[in-house]
């Protein structure tokens, strides 16, 4: 596994043994006011000129074709943004804040070691979610077109904005990261089923993830979890990555295997 990028961190606060066992019960954990304000401020302009002038790799609503989407990107609506793609590489803003020494320590406690990977494949993206063309995300794994060695992978969602069910804030299903299920209750593109009586009622314990601008929401890339549509009159906009330890790996010769990590060098608390 080659390491790009070595950064060493001073020790960091660690989280409360309720913080841990809330991460390993209920596959979730929301730290408040992470991210300051400046850089907050830094990343929401960088993003929206990026966004302005279509700066590639972009994915577009009309690219993932889910219900209410443009139909192409030549129909009305067809070249909105979806997510700005390959954030690190993108922008040192984007890099800064995937190796942030806080942010870092937190993900080595959550997996356990002193040395956390950044997969520069999967999400390493900006979320942009805009007022009139953004579309519903049913509920759904990460890891259902991931390829690694164990499941062992977090998620760091960082809101740059307020995140709300108006403009379509993450909910989550509690513990599903633990869960097998039967997979007569995926759909094809492995999106749970709503027309089954057992998914309903899974459905029903959903919680609602609101953030504030700066708050970062880390979640098991096991977990199902979904997003509404953007019904306000402004963008959502999220930075959203992926890391995993060393006792992982992407499997080789695969998508998740395609770019070389990040090694981002943290203080792990027992």
């Amino acid at each position: 596994m080659t390491m790009n990028t070595t950064i060493d961190t001073p020790p960091q606060p660690a989280l409360t043994p309720a913080q841990r066992e809330l991460f390993t019960r209920e596959g979730y954990l929301i730290m408040r006011g992470l991210a300051a304000a400046e850089r907050i401020n830094d990343l929401r302009r960088v993003t929206l000129e990026h966004v302005e002038a279509h700066i590639a790799p972009i994915e577009y609503e009309a690219d993932v074709a889910y219900p209410g989407a443009p139909s192409s990107r030549g129909a009305e609506g067809g070249d909105t943004p979806r997510r700005l793609r390959q954030a690190y590489d993108r922008d040192a803003v984007f890099a800064d804040w995937a190796a942030d020494a806080r942010l870092g320590a937190i993900l080595a406690q959550l997996l356990g070691s002193d040395t956390v990977y950044l997969s520069r494949n999967h999400h390493n993206c900006v979320m942009t979610k805009s007022p009139r063309y953004s579309t519903a995300t049913a509920w759904h794994r990460d890891l259902r077109y991931w390829s690694f060695e164990t499941p062992r992978l977090v998620n760091a969602w960082l809101a740059l904005g307020d995140e709300t069910p108006a403009n379509g804030c993450m909910r989550l299903l509690p513990a599903t990261q633990h869960m097998q299920l039967d997979p007569k209750r995926l759909d094809s593109d492995q999106f749970l089923r709503e027309d089954r009586e057992d998914n309903a009622e899974l459905i029903d314990t959903a919680i609602t993830a609101e953030l504030a601008p700066g708050d970062v929401l880390f979640f098991d890339a096991g977990l199902f979890h979904a997003a509404g549509a953007n019904t306000t009159d402004e963008r959502k906009l999220s930075v959203v990555t992926t890391y995993y330890g060393p006792d992982n790996a992407p499997t080789p010769n695969s998508r998740s295997a395609r770019l070389e990590p990040i090694a981002v060098r943290t203080a792990a608390h027992a």
